[in-house]
């Protein structure tokens, strides 16, 4: 029987040693060479928290609530729509600043060194020329990698997986500061302007999310500057909702695609759904295109003519000179089939050398190091490459923008050079719409092969750089190759036109890499301003996927298994029916009762060993069936609550000696929001210590629970669904018996053999 003394008993966390059977995990290193990081990808980290998504509803919440009558409604309402609207239009200027910075940095680089090139080719010593591009390079590189290793790591990679954890509901430290903003926009232009093989399309989604929670909250954290503007919306579930949008407008500003950044949204994102944010985020997508349509517009010097709707523009595709018939139905999707299995090629690679990284390359100055290397490495494939190449085309009529001549006849160009001498957005749209005949197709097989391995090389090295634009590269030169070879094979017949089969590969090999279906059908038809290839390309994508599938996950989630993340997917295993959630709970829990000793609270919230976030409030009541009491569960409180409690000195002995100054409102719950001060931080005499502390206004007097015997997918769907963070278990009297979080579900997974287990690691 449990006396009423025992619920002051702190659970140990016994998540960790749930398998004391299997190996131990290799947390003894040696202590001599510190160089290797054991890395372990079937473990499941302890240091991601969840997102409280949530609210809250104890009295303060509910008082409030009823204070605000419908007016004040609709001004919550209108604030919503005009935040949506500035997260579009930042997100759009963002976008303009990087696109601008960028194109005048890359020219001017690219034409010092063709001014070079051609002075060398006359009176030979064109290794002078090669050491310039891979200093340039490997020095522009090295700024960027080294603001990215030192300031903010979170910065680095594209951001993507990280965003989709966010709004999964895992809480990634640092992921939507200003300072990761400021990082991610320099580290973007820096990466890009350095020759690498990436995007700045897919940092654009990272920079959005950061951009909403930063408007949406009305202050900054890191300037330490509070604007007193849009209170109402600091708290998780609301921040969650605009990330959801910012997301949206950064894929609509990269491709120029607001419907299929909304679809983005709700593809790869948010866990929780609703017609009304449905509408609020496109409206931030479309203003966002509008926002980096204009201003690009009078950058260009067409002011009236709105022609650059997003930062890469695949160009107009015409139906009538490319139309597809039916019999190309079966080429496209073989031509799928190729783009899963290099997909799944491409992330089996990276996969194995992510791995290589996070056990040898963990130290800032190595990884920046290796960044240089890639990019002095890629400068010198891309030349070595261009020396070789014979295959001249005539300049008249060609619309290269720095044609190298090297060792062609006058008034003609080296093409391997537009495929290399170029920003990697500008290649694509070349070998879509370059005539045909303009490429030999040994100048595309090698760059195919070159640009695969150079690409996977650089995706998850430490700077700031997205995999569309890469993956979208390999894919339209090796789908341009298999066009000119099938027009060799019908003899030139008219619709083998190497244009159409290049946007087919792109898109293949983009959905064979990152699988993800739905939005990039959308986003492939709105960047070519097309829709009579959306039938094809979706037929193209599904392949990739269910053929990549096979092989190996897509790279975004294969990236956060490999940071150990909690990650909830959208349904629980299948096989995983058998397990109840008496199996799946973490005991014993942490209670606290209704009116608890301050030094106990303080005593819970120092305890090291058991880092709790939330705590059953329990009451106990004589029993009159049997001879005892019963802990009937009476709400939940969290941390942070207690902690603003704490910090405000809310004892029952202050308030009754009136020592109270005013009541606590929602409001000084909402100014400590996101970053709660740590339990260290607040002192705490010795006579406090004695005092009481009334916790029934502030908990939560109906969180949500489960009986012991609910089944794991059950358990699983209202966790998911409600975007919970705490789910009480309890047996038929109510007593609390454990408590689901989100560890005690990501860790079963669908292996190979049927349900595994993940372990838990405190790393």
């Amino acid at each position: 029987q449990l006396t009423p003394s025992s619920f002051l008993r702190i659970g140990q966390l016994s998540n960790v040693d749930l398998n004391e059977d299997t190996h131990e995990l290799e947390t003894e290193v040696p202590r001599q060479r510190p160089n290797e990081i054991p890395h372990n990808e079937k473990l499941l980290s302890l240091k991601y928290e969840s997102l409280d998504y949530d609210n809250s509803e104890n009295q303060l919440f509910l008082e409030e609530e009823r204070r605000i009558n419908h007016a004040a409604f609709r001004t919550v309402e209108i604030k919503r729509w005009v935040i949506c609207a500035m997260i579009g239009i930042l997100t759009g200027l963002v976008a303009c600043f990087i696109d601008i910075v960028v194109e005048n940095l890359a020219g001017l680089k690219y034409r010092v060194v063709k001014d070079n090139i051609d002075k060398f080719t006359a009176k030979g010593g064109l290794s002078f020329s090669l050491l310039l591009w891979a200093t340039l390079n490997a020095s522009v590189v090295m700024v960027g990698s080294l603001i990215v290793a030192f300031i903010e790591p979170v910065a680095a990679g594209s951001g993507i997986p990280q965003i989709k954890c966010y709004l999964n509901g895992v809480k990634i430290p640092h992921v939507v500061r200003l300072k990761t903003l400021v990082i991610k926009v320099c580290g973007v232009i820096l990466s890009v302007v350095g020759g690498l093989a990436v995007g700045k399309e897919g940092p654009m989604i990272h920079s959005g999310s950061v951009i909403a929670a930063g408007i949406s909250q009305g202050r900054s954290t890191s300037l330490k500057r509070d604007f007193k503007i849009f209170e109402y919306f600091r708290r998780d579930t609301e921040k969650r909702d605009f990330v959801s949008a910012g997301a949206a407008a950064g894929v609509s500003a990269a491709f120029g695609a607001p419907v299929g950044g909304v679809l983005f949204s709700l593809e790869e994102g948010a866990s929780f759904w609703n017609q009304f944010l449905t509408w609020r985020i496109f409206f931030a997508s479309m203003i966002s295109t509008f926002t980096l349509n204009s201003v690009l517009s009078v950058y260009h010097g067409n002011a009236w003519d709105l022609s650059s709707p997003g930062l890469i523009n695949f160009g107009r595709f015409d139906s009538e000179k490319m139309g597809y018939t039916i019999q190309e139905i079966p080429i496209f999707i073989f031509m799928g089939v190729v783009g899963g299995i290099l997909g799944a090629l491409f992330n089996a690679l990276n996969y194995w050398l992510t791995m290589f990284r996070i056990r040898y390359i963990h130290r800032p100055c190595l990884q920046v190091v290796e960044a240089m290397l890639v990019a002095a490495v890629t400068a010198t494939v891309g030349f070595v490459m261009i020396y070789c190449s014979r295959d001249c085309q005539p300049i008249q009529g060609s619309s290269v923008a720095y044609p190298l001549q090297l060792f062609c006849a006058d008034g003609e160009y080296n093409s391997m050079a537009t495929a290399f001498f170029n920003t990697p957005e500008k290649s694509v749209v070349n070998l879509f719409h370059d005539p045909p005949g303009s490429y030999n197709p040994m100048t595309l097989g090698m760059f195919t092969l070159m640009y695969f391995f150079l690409a996977c090389w650089t995706y998850g090295l430490t700077v700031s750089a997205g995999v569309f634009i890469p993956s979208l590269l390999i894919g339209a030169a090796w789908g341009r190759l298999f066009g000119i070879s099938l027009s060799y094979l019908t003899k030139g017949s008219i619709w083998a036109d190497p244009g159409k089969y290049a946007l087919m590969g792109a898109a293949a090999q983009l959905g064979g890499i990152v699988r993800m279906t739905l939005s990039l059908t959308v986003i492939m038809m709105e960047a070519t301003g097309n829709v009579t290839y959306g039938f094809p390309i979706m037929l193209v994508l599904m392949t990739a996927k269910i053929v990549g599938d096979y092989f190996v996950e897509g790279l975004y989630d294969m990236h956060i298994q490999l940071q150990s993340v909690p990650f909830l997917h959208w349904e629980a295993p299948v096989t995983s029916h058998s397990l109840t959630a008496r199996e799946v709970m973490s005991t014993p829990v942490t209670c606290l009762r209704r009116i608890e000793r301050v030094g106990t609270v303080v005593d819970i919230l120092s305890d090291t060993s058991s880092n709790h976030n939330g705590f059953p409030v329990v009451e106990s009541n004589p029993d009159t069936t049997q001879a005892g009491w019963v802990a009937g569960l009476r709400g939940l409180i969290l941390r942070s609550q207690l902690i603003v409690l704490l910090k405000h000195k809310v004892f029952v002995e202050r308030a009754n000696l009136s020592l109270v100054q005013r009541r606590l409102k929602l409001k000084d719950f909402r100014d400590a929001y996101p970053r709660f001060p740590p339990i260290q931080s607040i002192h705490v005499s010795q006579d406090e210590r004695e005092c009481m502390i009334d916790l029934s206004e502030f908990m939560n007097p109906s969180p949500y629970t489960v009986p012991q015997e609910a089944s794991l997918p059950r358990v699983f769907k209202l966790f998911r669904a409600l975007g919970l963070r705490h789910l009480v278990v309890v047996d038929n009297r109510n007593e609390v018996v454990g408590m689901v979080t989100r560890k005690d579900l990501a860790r079963y997974r669908l292996g190979k053999e049927g349900l595994e287990e993940l372990s838990l690691a405190q790393t």
